[in-house]
C-alpha cells in the first residue's frame, strides 16, 4: 500500500537545486506534493532564491515597509503564499529548504523536527540557536537566524525553512520580519561564518535523517523527477 512504510524503513530523496526563482520552486513543490500524496517518496528540496518577499496566510500587508516602486527598483518581487506565518524575505545566500513530507506526527512535530536538525548543524559550527515556541523560529539571542512556515494538504507538508547564511540582511529592512518589530535578524556570516550553501545543505540533509527518523538519498537536480517545473523557468 502506498505510504505504508514505517519510520524505520522510510526512504526519502533530496536535491540541491542552486538558485531558483520563487515561482518555479513553488510549482516544483506542488508537483512533488501531488506525487508524494499519491505514494512517491518524500522529497527535500534545498536552494536559494532571487530576492522576494513572501506573505503567509496570516500576513499583515502593513508589514511590507517599502513602496511597490522602491521594491521594483531594488529587484524585489512580492508573492502571497499558502504557508503559515506573516512576512519574510528570501534572497541569494539564504538557504531555503522545502521538505515535501507526509506528516507522521502532526504539524508542530514536523516544524520542530526541522528546527532540531538545523539547530544541530549550527551547534556543530559553534552557533547556539534556540527554538522558541512563542515566536516560532531559531533564535540567537534577540535575533532570528531561521524562519519556518508550512502548509498541509492531503497530509503532505510543503514550504519549510529559511536559514540566513551569507545573504545580505538589508533585504529585511523592507519588511517587519514575521511581524515582530521588537526583534532583529542575524546570519551565520554576521556571526563570523561564511559557509558554502551546497555543503551546508548536505549537512542539513544528514541532520534531518536523525530528526525525522528517515534515510535521505541525494538525487541530481537533473533527475527526471525534477524536470517538469525546472524546465519552465
Amino acid at each position: 500500500m502506498p505510504g505504508a512504510t514505517s519510520d524505520e524503513d522510510r526512504v526519502a530523496e533530496w536535491s540541491w537545486l542552486g538558485r531558483v526563482a520563487y515561482g518555479t520552486a513553488l510549482r516544483l513543490q506542488e508537483q512533488a506534493r501531488d506525487e508524494v500524496a499519491d505514494g512517491a517518496r518524500d522529497m527535500l528540496l534545498m536552494l536559494e532564491h532571487d530576492p522576494v518577499i513572501t506573505l503567509g496566510r496570516g500576513a499583515n500587508a502593513e508589514h511590507v515597509l517599502a513602496s511597490p516602486e522602491a521594491l521594483s527598483a531594488a529587484g524585489i518581487s512580492v508573492v502571497r503564499t499558502s504557508r503559515g506565518g506573516d512576512v519574510t524575505f528570501h534572497g541569494p545566500g539564504q538557504l531555503t529548504g522545502y521538505p515535501i513530507f507526509r506528516l507522521r506526527r502532526g504539524v508542530r512535530a514536523h516544524v520542530r523536527a526541522m528546527a532540531d536538525g538545523i539547530a544541530a548543524v549550527l551547534g556543530d559550527l559553534g552557533i547556539v540557536a534556540e527554538w522558541r515556541e512563542s515566536t516560532p523560529g531559531l533564535w540567537v539571542g534577540q535575533n532570528k537566524i531561521c524562519a519556518f512556515g508550512v502548509h498541509v494538504r492531503r497530509r503532505v507538508a510543503m514550504h519549510g525553512f529559511a536559514l540566513n547564511v551569507n545573504n545580505d540582511l538589508d533585504g529585511f529592512r523592507t519588511i517587519v520580519p514575521c511581524g515582530l518589530r521588537q526583534f532583529g535578524v542575524t546570519s551565520t556570516a554576521r556571526l563570523g561564518l561564511h559557509l558554502d550553501l551546497e555543503k551546508t545543505a548536505e549537512q542539513i540533509a544528514h541532520a534531518f535523517e536523525h530528526s525525522f527518523h528517515l534515510k535521505l538519498e541525494r538525487i541530481s537536480a537533473n533527475s527526471s523527477r525534477l524536470q517538469i517545473a525546472i524546465g519552465n523557468q
